[in-house]
């Protein structure tokens, strides 16, 4: 898997670090268990923490391809698996008309891979080397979804009824990742190990914007992500994540701001909308509020 050696957790931090992604020591852990057990990561937070980056973090560590799956409401088996491409089938039954094979000779034709529209699911266990598979905001989809994740996250193989049991070539790094928008089937989360991404502290989220927002003054991204954790602690229907931190900060160098003073205030204002994202909590972040906070930094 990696050229060298093995790393340790340590070492994993480092190389996460390397590759864009600044990990707390807990969770480089668990994906080096991920890593070695081969097992599928199941993680859990608010929306906006970073878990969608965890998996891309880790195809660039990897040198795989990434293969997405973004989960809605609505979303089939045949959707995220396979499904057969119909039109080519009936040109192919046209053609056969004239055929005298047998007739279950004909549906073998028929029913091949040649005829198999590979989804996500289905290409992740056929790609060689192994890729990362990234099964987004599982917790959009419904129990019966669920049901049919199972024996690929267990036993990495698919059931296909007019082929059989195909088999991964190679295991893909599964992660998965969920908001909490309703509760995860213990059928699934026994296949997983786990692991919950919280709010970032203020070391680790200044690191964030120090590494994505380099063209930050030192002063500025401080301030920033003081004003963004005193956000997180107002009744707010939904915090701020670190991707609205990144993209605010954005916005205020955009505008030519260099500093969280009064005389800023009005750019504070402005900008807002890149860093709350209800009507509600807009309201809620009045010019008083704002320069109580703003003072506060």
């Amino acid at each position: 898997m990696f050229a060298d050696r093995m790393p340790d957790v340590a070492d994993l931090q480092r190389r996460l670090d390397a590759h864009g992604y600044i990990a707390e020591r807990s969770l480089a852990a668990t994906l080096l268990l991920a890593l070695e057990m081969r097992r599928p990561l199941l993680l859990e937070g608010e929306a906006g923490v970073g878990k969608t980056e965890v998996g891309k973090a880790l195809a660039r560590l990897l040198d795989a391809r990434l293969i997405r799956l973004q989960c809605y409401e609505g979303l089939d088996a045949h959707a995220a698996m396979y499904e057969w491409n119909y039109q080519r089938q009936l040109l192919a039954i046209k053609l056969l008309e004239q055929d005298a094979r047998p007739l279950p000779e004909k549906e073998h034709d028929i029913f091949s891979e040649r005829y198999l529209l590979q989804r996500p699911l289905l290409e992740a266990i056929t790609c060689v080397p192994a890729a990362v598979l990234l099964i987004d905001e599982i917790d959009r989809t419904d129990e019966a979804f669920e049901a049919y994740l199972l024996e690929l996250l267990s036993d990495f193989q698919m059931s296909i009824p007019e082929l059989g049991v195909i088999r991964a070539a190679e295991r893909p790094y599964v992660v998965l990742t969920s908001n909490g928008t309703r509760e995860i089937s213990d059928a699934l989360r026994r296949r997983c190990l786990y692991h919950y991404i919280d709010y970032p502290d203020f070391d680790k989220e200044l690191r964030i914007v120090r590494a994505q927002v380099p063209d930050a003054a030192d002063g500025l991204a401080r301030q920033v992500v003081e004003f963004v954790q005193s956000v997180r602690k107002l009744d707010l229907q939904k915090k701020p994540g670190v991707a609205e931190t990144l993209d605010w900060i954005a916005a205020l160098l955009r505008l030519g701001v260099r500093a969280l003073d009064a005389q800023g205030v009005d750019a504070i204002l402005d900008t807002l909308s890149a860093l709350v994202k209800t009507r509600e909590d807009r309201a809620g972040l009045t010019r008083p509020v704002v320069e109580r906070l703003a003072a506060s930094c």
